[in-house]
């Protein structure tokens, strides 16, 4: 069975992937059938042979998942360098951002019962005014 999938290049540490169309019996960096593309996670770069991939798709190659992410980037045209990762916070400033939320609900809701308050002060009023006697402005 023919499978596309990654194969592991670079050095210790400084990884960079292939994408290749291999024997699925053939071990992880063994010989290729084909090449048709590259990854690196580290600089973010990745290149893809759309024709060669729906070839070897059509005819029945397996795709790997990661590959198929890299092809569906590559026909949507987008980068891994346009991805924004959110920024992990550490725990004293994961702590800090709740106490400014729960401060923020805290006071919204106090402002929330002081408009409600004053509309009852205000109905309240117009109820003890009699009826009777003519509208002030």
């Amino acid at each position: 069975m023919v499978r596309i999938r990654l194969k592991r290049t670079g050095t210790r540490n400084v990884a960079c992937f292939r994408v290749v169309v291999m024997d699925q019996r053939s071990s992880r960096d063994g010989k290729a059938i084909e090449e048709i593309g590259y990854y690196d996670p580290l600089k973010k770069e990745e290149k893809l042979d759309l024709e060669r991939f729906t070839y070897w798709k059509n005819v029945g190659a397996v795709i790997s998942e990661t590959v198929t992410d890299i092809a569906e980037r590559v026909k949507n045209g987008k980068s891994l360098k346009d991805r924004v990762r959110p920024v992990k916070l550490s725990k004293r400033a994961q702590e800090k951002a709740r106490a400014e939320a729960e401060a923020k609900a805290k006071a919204a809701e106090e402002a929330k019962a002081a408009a409600e308050a004053a509309k009852a002060a205000e109905e309240a009023a117009k109820a003890e005014a009699p009826a009777d006697a003519p509208a002030q402005a």
